[in-house]
């Protein structure tokens, strides 16, 4: 393990110096035939103990322990007893379980430990408090050997997710169904209108794993939220996709200390300011995306990016906060002019950040109305 400055990396989010300490070395995808994997799962897990089981037996349960499969649990400097367990797993699913210990850089890094390590033709990312649906997970084994069997070429696995509010008893399913075509691989000049609610997350997200590795993840350590760089930058890489209209992901919403909680996100403005100052260097979206409404969605998903920033800029009460939201728009039209005006004067950029005491009201009123209709947090 290289010596790295966690801390200055995290302050800096030196991207370049990120990827030198937890490089994606180029594994060989292993041949179809003996010892070939499908499907690799990246496990990032921190003091996951009291969580992992769940998730790992999810998985293990939907593939019914298939040997095209595998879970690739990243310990990432954990410190309780989640590398013991996760050994445990090891020792009892030999070739399908593999277990990765590292030191701890925070969930991008586990999550490019998890990628470094695969072998499998596709990498699905499966946090350790969150579980998949066996029946689902078995449709998408199917399909996904149905493409290697045909030799069809697949970049993008695509399928819902469901919002899991344990504590509630409630869940919220979020679905493509009006936005992307079904049953046949398309491309992105076949997708339809994404509702707001409707961005494709890690959650739904199933990528072949050397679309991943030939472009590299701007991921910084010790950051949250890198989830979005996961869901955005590929994005223009994939050429061929492939929509299932199954409930796959179960995404567990909560827990003390979660991050999407609003009080967590409040506090954590500075990561979010981060993670979308990463999205908006990665393309100049009107000049680097030639497919039109591939890039019409990452526009929109970039302009939520930007709303974040400025609605929670309104919650925060941190000295100073509004001239750091002030110099990020400012980047972001010294950066790219037309993304500013895209992001900044239409509806969405207009509605959170309405000026005086009255407009923050109204911005957060929207905020929490939002929130309470599609149960994000």
């Amino acid at each position: 393990m290289p010596n790295v400055d966690y801390s200055a990396l995290a302050a800096s989010y030196d991207v370049e110096a990120a990827r030198a300490a937890f490089p994606i070395k180029t594994l060989s995808v292993t041949p179809a035939g003996e010892g070939h994997k499908v499907l690799s799962f990246g496990i990032p897990s921190y003091n996951a103990a009291k969580d992992m089981d769940h998730c790992i037996s999810s998985i293990l349960e939907g593939s019914k322990c298939a040997s095209d499969i595998e879970i690739i649990i990243v310990n990432d400097g954990s410190k309780d007893e989640t590398g013991a367990k996760a050994d445990e797993w090891e020792a009892r699913y030999p070739g399908i379980v593999r277990v990765v210990h590292q030191e701890n850089g925070g969930h991008g890094m586990a999550v490019r430990a998890g990628l470094r390590e695969a072998r499998g033709t596709y990498y699905k990312v499966v946090d350790s408090d969150d579980w998949l649906d066996a029946d689902a997970l078995a449709t998408m084994l199917q399909l996904l050997r149905g493409f290697e069997e045909r030799d069809l070429r697949v970049d993008l696995f695509i399928s819902n997710y469901v919002y899991e509010k344990v504590h509630e008893g409630t869940h919220t399913t979020i679905s493509y169904r009006m936005a992307l075509p079904r049953k046949k691989v398309f491309t992105w000049g076949d997708i339809g209108r994404f509702r707001p609610d409707q961005n494709l997350l890690m959650h739904s997200l199933c990528y072949r794993t050397d679309v991943l590795r030939a472009h590299d993840l701007p991921m910084p350590p010790h950051t949250f939220y890198v989830d979005n760089i996961y869901a955005y930058v590929p994005l223009p890489n994939c050429e061929t996709l492939y929509y299932a209209d199954i409930d796959l992901y179960r995404y567990f919403i909560g827990r003390e200390g979660q991050s999407v909680n609003e009080e967590i996100m409040v506090g954590r403005l500075d990561q979010q300011f981060r993670i979308t100052r990463i999205m908006m260097q990665a393309y100049h979206l009107y000049e680097d995306v030639p497919q039109e409404r591939l890039r019409s969605y990452m526009m929109g998903y970039f302009t939520m990016m930007m709303a974040i920033c400025s609605v929670f800029t309104k919650l925060s009460d941190k000295p100073g906060i509004e001239d750091e939201l002030a110099d990020l728009w400012a980047e972001l039209k010294a950066y790219d002019e037309k993304m500013y005006r895209k992001a900044r004067h239409g509806v969405i950029g207009i509605g959170t950040n309405l000026p005086g005491k009255l407009g923050e009201k109204t911005t957060i009123g929207m905020y929490h109305l939002a929130s309470k209709i599609f149960k994000f947090n």
